[in-house]
């Protein structure tokens, strides 16, 4: 249940230039926004979570070869308060999906060693107010748990994507064909994030993860946010315990809309990405 303000060593809010290009390019990050010591306790944090999915059925669910996903609960990671109240989070959320924005999902991603290229992808059908008016109905934000090298497979986004629209040759209205693979790599920006590091983008902006050459894992957190009716909270589970609840600011409060139980049940993944199980064909 701890927090350690103290380790957000960057406190500014979100510029008007990194909401520019939030809204442009369908990325945008703030470095240094914590401290090195809060990243390693977050890497703990996620190191302890994959451990105990990969030992149930449904707790870590494949992304592609050797690369997995994992949702957990908020008290699950020791940050997560220090995270959700950072100004530069707040100040994105309230920016561009209004000050009634939901917590909808913390998770993490890792590839490990063999990890491959993943297909060009959005995380999840567009919705029209994304297509038609341009308008943002979620977020995702990143923070790695390592120093990101060139060979560990580093997030790889099209920048500008995030408005495409998807047709019948688009499988699942999340994957495009591969002769629009060029549209892509020319719009292709790898991303080399430093531990303290965090990132915010469209889960809609086309992406992929990239080939793990090196022998080390790249964990990177999740952290979801909707507007309120996106709908995305179905495909997740998170809940609170009362006892952590009560530890809660208003602040977070007013923003955790999950189920309060006495005891925490493991999570079984329902956000499976059907065409992320291979890898790239």
């Amino acid at each position: 249940m701890e927090t350690t303000t103290d380790s957000r060593v960057n406190l500014e809010a979100v510029t008007a230039e990194q909401l520019e290009a939030l809204r442009r390019d369908g990325v945008t990050a703030q470095k240094g926004a914590f401290s090195r010591e809060w990243a390693q306790r977050m890497a703990e944090d996620i190191d302890a979570a994959f451990a105990d999915a990969r030992g149930r059925e449904g707790g870590a669910v494949g992304r592609g070869p050797n690369r997995y996903y994992v949702e957990i609960h908020p008290e699950q990671l020791r940050g997560f308060v220090d995270l959700v109240t950072h100004p530069w989070v707040t100040s994105v959320c309230e920016s561009v999906l209004g000050p009634d924005y939901e917590i909808v999902e913390v998770g993490f991603d890792i590839p490990f060693a063999g990890a491959m290229n993943q297909p060009w992808h959005r995380d999840f059908p567009s919705p029209r107010e994304t297509l038609e008016d341009h308008r943002y109905t979620s977020l995702a934000f990143n923070l790695t748990a390592v120093d990101t090298e060139e060979d560990m497979g580093p997030f790889e986004i099209a920048q500008g994507t995030q408005y495409d629209a998807s047709d019948e040759n688009w499988k699942h209205e999340m994957f495009p064909p591969k002769e629009l693979y060029g549209r892509y790599e020319e719009r292709a920006v790898r991303k080399y994030p430093k531990m303290g590091d965090i990132s915010a983008r469209s889960a809609l902006t086309i992406h992929r993860g990239t080939i793990n050459h090196s022998e080390k894992p790249r964990p990177v957190l999740v952290l979801g946010i909707d507007a309120p009716g996106a709908g995305n909270a179905e495909h997740h589970d998170m809940a609170v315990t009362k006892r952590y609840w009560e530890t809660l600011p208003e602040q977070v409060r007013a923003h955790l809309r999950r189920p309060i139980v006495d005891e925490l049940t493991p999570i079984v993944q329902k956000h499976q990405i059907e065409g992320l199980v291979m890898g790239e064909a």
